[in-house]
């Protein structure tokens, strides 16, 4: 739904030669124009208007001087930086470009007819006037000599196998009569025709064809040759084909022209000389012959150059030149270009430029050259609001088609609706004013500008037959004549149309290198003629024009690239150059092909794309690789040859933001992004809706919602509270309604009642309810824009499900109940844990009182959407816990279970007292708790299946709050549960439970067995034992307690309980407790035990303590220095990194000093599947990772590891050393607590001070992300991912924490040196 327009064109008057131009030729390494006359060869460079040399063609044979003569054909050659022309008396002459020399390399007795050089100047095919043609390479050696006239068909013949007759075959629409036509004898050509040879060349080189008359009937036939001369294909007899011939550059059909009997139409064939489609000229069937075919390079247009075959009163024949384009298999004409009936102006040579596919070259009689440049374009309306239709106008001959995507997609070449007028188009504009953007002005070939709008509404409602249209024509209200009359075809190009009654133009100015810009008015005193109110030269050729619907600005782009903003509103037009915020000028580094106008982060950019794929704003690139784009409101829409349509909102982006976003791939959840089929293009965005219509390679069109705008839409909706239109989108889009809420949690909650009255449809607030889940959408699938506020929670600590569904319910319970009795059992149903009692209650209650309103809801029509809401067995098991058999007895109705399965059991039921058939109800439902309470009231009786309940569920603390204290149930309960206490190892606590029931006796077991040995005495007193039953159970206790390390304890024991004092010495002295020992000594005079046990034991311990000191400083030392190896090794890992990755290896930011090195250790990948492990498996992966194994990755952090560990155990020490020291002073054993207190202190300091050492500052990790000027891309990407990972592999690569030593512990004896 693309229209040619044309981007510039250059009219050159200055060249003149003697004659008139009979051939000419595009050089393509410089532009320049090859003309060739009867009399000369001139070489002209349009661009200077510079005759760059010119050689006679005369004065040395070649051709008469009389002009009789004629070249017949002229070719540039690139590689011999020659040009090769071939006249019609027979020579072929290679024309030198850097010296301007003639040379004769061939000639052919019976003369020359035509000359054609395949695409890559390898061959040459030259026909003679013998109707035969020669084939030769570049060097001008003969290959082959070859008749154009054939008898045989060649050698893609057609092959018949005998299947059937004729006769017997399908004939397709022609039917039946088809198979007993009689075949027509071939007509003779054309009058008109001149009978000479065309050749055309296949756009690889492989094949060329050949069109010449057949001696035999008269008429053309086409014949395929391959690149040996070996003919492949013969056409069909084809009446009327005439002259024209061309082969499409991309191989697939043979353009010709063919006169039929009603009608003129350029038909195609295939290379084994098939038919194969055609399309009608705007022609009656004498009207006109076709001159020419000409394909341009990337077969996407086809120039078809005509006459009329009548001349006009002066005697003169009219021109034109037509551009047509296919799509969708429907041939448009695109431009349309009247010469008028001047021979002077009438072309006599058209080529299309071999380097710009869509550049023509003219050369008219007068030797006048025009240089015509179009650029694809889609004109579409620019409205931003609701009232633009989305319309796009397509340019087809006399007729606009134009389609309203907002009300219907009809894929081309229907449309909504025709605009016929009495001319060809050229150009198509809809008006720049708000409201009035539906309105189309087109500017037809006879100069005229034609102006449609809309109908009033009231008409618009009027059909006669009831039917509502849907998409309203526009009618023809005003044709404008432009004055003075435009004497060239294409005078004036980008039309646009600013306010109601005011144009703008781009016209040719003074000089090739300058352009006029011109502002069309109507007269005053007459409506229907615009004349110019106002111009100005502009200093630059202007290839595009630009205006912003929003601001206002017209931008214009001159053919290098500038930028010029036009100050068309004030009295006198004005151009200055485009600056940026900072004042400089700013212009594109390449000419674009299409241009738009954008507000980036409140700073207006012209957006340009280049016929290379490449996106600029301004001077800075945005993008490569995109096939087209559009602006819409405040987005950014664009596709891209790697088949994608990315979206993005232009109000939070900078410029370098937009680069970043386009150059990313795009995450999971990037609504930016969207894939779309391969070659897309954007026709139109649909303002303030959600889609966006794109076009197919082929033509069709596809309409995708993309996700960026649909969030977008939804957003305002939600802002402004029209929840309905945001549901109806999410819904049929298939957005998660949960955004709904998610949007904005807390404005939701205020506004449920409006919800509910807009939706108005129970099944629509049912699907919502059932969609609700816990998750954040707003954080997860569709996160906020950038800058957008994060809305907080409505109801924090609660569970989102639970609040919307009780928000609702309230709401709707206070409407309407009946009404919403559906919705109501939905938001009990869909709750975090499922109220399905409440619901089966209030079916309960439908069944008991039926609505009497209108559009109430039955029980029963309850109760199966309850059945469709929750699988049946669960309903039935929760309709049995309201212990309400009717309700249990409509609920197994309504399910598919068998009458069988449930009546025996609720009869069984029925019969059981009420206490006890609640609790058979109960734990069937494995409700035991429950079970519990109601069994409890069933009496003395049901005490033992009380106990076994117990038991079995293990719900003795529930048990005892039923019971007295002073029961006998309590006791029993109580001595079961301290049954199972002393089971769990829990023998202290069942002890108590014991004691206090009246058991000591098992109480005292307990306590024993628990060693808690200060309730087993006062059990014990409480029996009580006898003494020396007293003194046994202490020694067991003490014995129990020295076991665990509690020497104090044991003494205790020994010495008051069990009256031996000198094993409660002896105990102490064991367990080092120093001074207590003492105090048992002198209270019992036992001085003796101080010589045979104490002082011994001050000794030994001395010698334990400095012997553990000293193996800990050297594992110590020993570790630390493995520790400085280890980071060495590392540091100089990371630095050949460097230096084999240069200076700015993105990923040598990422290491740090405490980073693993990756290495082909077999360690690397050991511990891979360490997810889903036990507590205990983790641990012991944990420290199998922490590997102090020399070559370890995390070699390192074992050591740090290791270190902190003896740090603190030496640390713990201080206490202990400080006790013995002061009873090594005591017994005066001075010189060993100097030692000792040497050891320790020195052993400390050391430690103290390698702290900072082992740990450096900066070596810990932190949550926040590496950022900074000396900061990567992928260094701050790669902080981020880290923080994102799981908290698993978060802790395996935390450092070891440095441990803290308590200073302030006093130890030291200040007595000793």
């Amino acid at each position: 739904m693309r229209n040619l327009k044309l981007l510039k064109s250059l009219r050159n008057s200055e060249l003149q030669g003697p004659g008139s131009p009979q051939c000419f030729s595009i050089r393509a390494d410089t532009g320049s124009l090859l003309i060739a006359s009867q009399f000369s060869i001139t070489e002209f460079d349009p661009l200077t208007a510079q005759v760059v040399r010119e050689a006679s063609l005369t004065a040395d044979g070649f051709l008469s001087e009389d002009g009789s003569g004629g070249v017949v054909g002229l070719q540039d050659l690139a590689e011999l930086q020659s040009a090769c022309l071939a006249t019609a008396e027979g020579d072929v002459v290679l024309f030198n470009l850097n010296t301007g020399q003639l040379e004769c390399v061939g000639s052919v007795d019976s003369g020359l007819t035509s000359m054609s050089w395949s695409p890559d100047e390898e061959l040459v095919i030259l026909t003679t006037g013998q109707e035969t043609f020669i084939m030769m390479t570049k060097d001008f050696e003969p290959i082959t000599e070859v008749g154009i006239h054939q008898d045989d068909f060649g050698e893609g013949k057609f092959i018949t196998v005998g299947w059937g007759k004729k006769e017997t075959q399908f004939h397709g629409s022609e039917g039946k009569q088809a198979a007993r036509r009689k075949v027509q004898e071939a007509q003779p050509a054309v009058a008109w025709d001149d009978r000479r040879p065309r050749v055309t060349w296949r756009g690889d080189g492989q094949l060329f064809a050949i069109s010449a008359i057949c001696p035999q009937t008269g008429g053309r036939k086409v014949r395929v040759w391959n690149r040996e001369g070996v003919l492949q294909a013969t056409s069909e007899p084809v009446n009327g084909l005439e002259q024209a011939l061309c082969w499409k550059p991309s191989g697939s059909l043979i353009a010709s022209s063919q006169r039929h009997p009603n009608k003129h139409s350029v038909v195609f064939m295939e290379k084994n000389g098939l038919l194969h489609g055609d399309f009608t000229l705007p022609f009656s069937k004498d009207q006109a012959k076709v001159k020419e075919l000409l394909w341009n390079p990337d077969s996407t247009v086809l120039a078809v150059w005509l006459e009329e075959l009548s001349c006009g009163d002066d005697g003169h024949v009219n021109t034109y030149l037509q551009l047509w384009a296919v799509g969708n298999y429907h041939w448009y004409l695109k431009q349309s270009l009247d010469f008028g009936r001047d021979p002077q102006k009438a072309p006599v040579c058209i080529c299309w430029d071999p380097e710009r596919p869509l550049q023509l070259h003219v050369v008219t009689s007068s030797w006048n050259s025009i240089t015509y440049s179009w650029g694809w374009t889609t004109e579409r309306s620019p409205g931003l609001d609701v009232t633009d239709n989305a319309s796009v106008a397509v340019i087809d001959g006399d007729k606009v088609l134009v389609t309203t995507f907002r009300q219907c997609v009809v894929p081309p070449p229907m449309c909504s609706f025709e605009l016929q007028l009495k001319s060809p188009i050229n150009q198509v504009t809809f008006l720049c004013r708000p409201e009035g953007t539906n309105q189309i002005a087109a500017f037809t070939a006879n100069g005229q500008i034609s102006v449609f709008s809309q109908v009033s509404e009231e008409q618009a409602d009027k059909t006669s037959d009831g039917f509502r249209v849907v998409s309203q024509p526009l009618v023809l209200q005003k044709t404008y004549r432009l004055t003075p009359a435009q004497e060239q075809p294409l005078a004036l190009r980008q039309l646009l149309w600013l306010q109601d009654e005011l144009f703008l133009a781009v016209g040719a100015g003074l000089l090739p290198t300058s352009s006029t810009i011109l502002m069309l008015h109507p007269i005053q005193d007459a409506d229907d003629t615009l004349a110019v109110r106002s111009e100005m030269e502009v200093d630059g050729v202007v290839v595009g024009v630009a205006h912003s619907f929003q601001t206002g600005t017209v931008a214009l782009e001159l053919e290098d690239g500038q930028i010029k903003k036009l100050l068309w509103d004030c009295p006198e037009l004005s151009v200055e150059d485009w600056r940026d915020s900072s004042g400089c000028s700013v212009s594109f580094p390449v000419p674009c092909i299409q241009t738009a106008l954008c507000s980036i982060s409140g700073t207006e950019y012209l957006l340009g794309l280049t016929d290379r794929s490449h996106l600029y704003a301004g001077d800075t690139e945005l993008a490569s690789g995109v096939c087209s784009f559009a602006i819409c409101d405040n987005f950014l829409l664009l596709t891209t040859h790697s088949h994608t349509c990315r979206c993005l909102q232009l109000s939070g982006l900078t410029v370098k933001g937009l680069q970043a976003a386009l150059a990313s791939d795009g995450g999971q959840n990037d609504e930016t992004l969207r894939h779309v089929e391969r070659g897309s293009r954007i026709v139109t965005v649909v303002p303030q809706d959600t889609r966006v219509v794109l076009q197919m390679p082929r033509g069709n069109l596809e309409t995708i919602h993309h996700r960026a705008l649909v969030l977008a839409q939804l957003r305002k909706w939600l802002d402004g509270l029209k929840f309905r239109e945001a549901f109806e989108c999410m819904r049929k889009l298939r957005i998660n309604l949960n955004l709904i809420y998610d949007h904005n949690p807390k404005v939701f909650l205020e506004n449920v009642a409006s919800f509910i009255q807009q939706l108005n449809s129970i099944n629509h607030i049912n699907l919502f309810l059932t969609e609700l889940k816990e998750e954040d959408t707003t954080s997860s699938m569709y996160p906020r824009p950038d800058g957008s506020p994060v809305q907080p929670q409505a109801a924090p600590g609660q569970k989102k499900v639970d609040v919307v569904c009780d928000a609702l319910r309230t709401t709707m319970e206070s409407m309407d109940p009946n009404k919403f009795s559906l919705s109501i059992l939905t938001a009990h149903v869909k709750k975090t844990v499922p109220e399905l009692e409440i619901a089966l209650q209030k079916v309960h209650e439908l069944r008991e009182n039926p609505p009497e309103a209108p559009g109430g809801v039955s029980a029963e029509e309850a109760l199966k959407y309850l059945l469709f809401l929750v699988n049946v067995n669960d309903l039935y098991e929760h309709s049995l816990g309201t212990y309400d058999f009717d309700l249990v007895l409509m609920v197994a109705e309504k399910s598919q279970k068998d009458p069988k399965e449930y009546l025996p059991f609720l009869n069984m039921l029925k019969s059981l007292e009420p206490n006890y058939q609640r609790y058979t109800i109960d734990r069937h439902l494995k409700r035991y708790r429950k079970a519990l309470v109601h069994l409890s009231k069933c009496g003395q009786e049901h005490f033992t299946e009380v106990l076994q309940l117990v038991k079995e569920q293990k719900l003795y603390s529930e048990a005892l709050r039923l019971y007295p204290a002073d029961s006998p149930q309590y006791k029993f309960l109580s001595c079961a549960y301290a049954e199972h206490l002393v089971e769990q190892q829990r023998a202290e606590e069942g002890g108590l439970l014991l004691w206090r029931c009246g058991e000591p006796v098992r109480a005292l077991q307990a306590f024993t067995s628990s060693s808690s040995w200060r309730n087993a005495i006062c059990v014990a007193q409480q029996i009580p034992l006898p003494p020396d039953q007293l003194a046994l159970l202490a020694r067991d206790l003490a014995e129990k307690l020295t076991e665990q390390r509690r020497y104090s304890e044991a003494a205790l024991l020994l010495d008051q309980y069990a009256k031996d004092c000198e094993e409660a010495i002896l105990a102490l002295i064991t367990g080092g407790v120093w001074e207590e020992a003492l105090r048992l000594i002198y209270m019992h005079k036992r001085q003796d035990i101080t010589e045979t046990n104490l002082k011994p034991a001050l000794l030994e311990a001395l010698n334990t303590q400095v012997v553990f000191l000293e193996a800990q400083v050297a594992t110590f030392t020993r570790h630390k220095s493995r520790l400085a190896v280890v980071r060495e090794q590392k540091e100089k890992a990371r630095l050949d990194m460097l230096d084999e990755d240069g200076p700015d290896c993105p990923d040598a930011e990422l290491y740090s000093e405490a980073s693993s090195v990756i290495t082909a250790s077999k360690y690397s990948q050991s511990n891979s599947r360490i997810s889903s492990r036990s507590s205990k498996n983790r641990r012991k992966a944990e420290r199998k990772k922490l590997s102090l194994k020399e070559g370890s990755p995390m070699e390192d952090k074992a050591l740090m590891h290791v270190i902190g560990e003896i740090i603190t155990t030496v640390d713990k020490m201080r206490e202990e050393i400080h006790g013995l020291l002061r009873a090594l002073v005591l017994f005066q054993f001075d010189k060993q607590a100097e030692k000792l207190q040497r050891v320790y202190d020195e052993a400390l300091q050391m430690m103290e001070g390698s702290v900072l050492e082992v740990w450096p500052e900066g070596l810990q990790n932190t949550s926040a992300p590496v950022t900074g000027p000396n900061s990567t891309a992928n260094s701050i990407m790669a902080s981020f991912q880290q923080q994102q990972k799981p908290a698993a592999s978060q802790q395996d690569a935390e450092v070891p924490a440095a441990p803290k030593m308590r200073n302030g512990i006093k130890w030291k004896l200040t007595i000793l040196k």
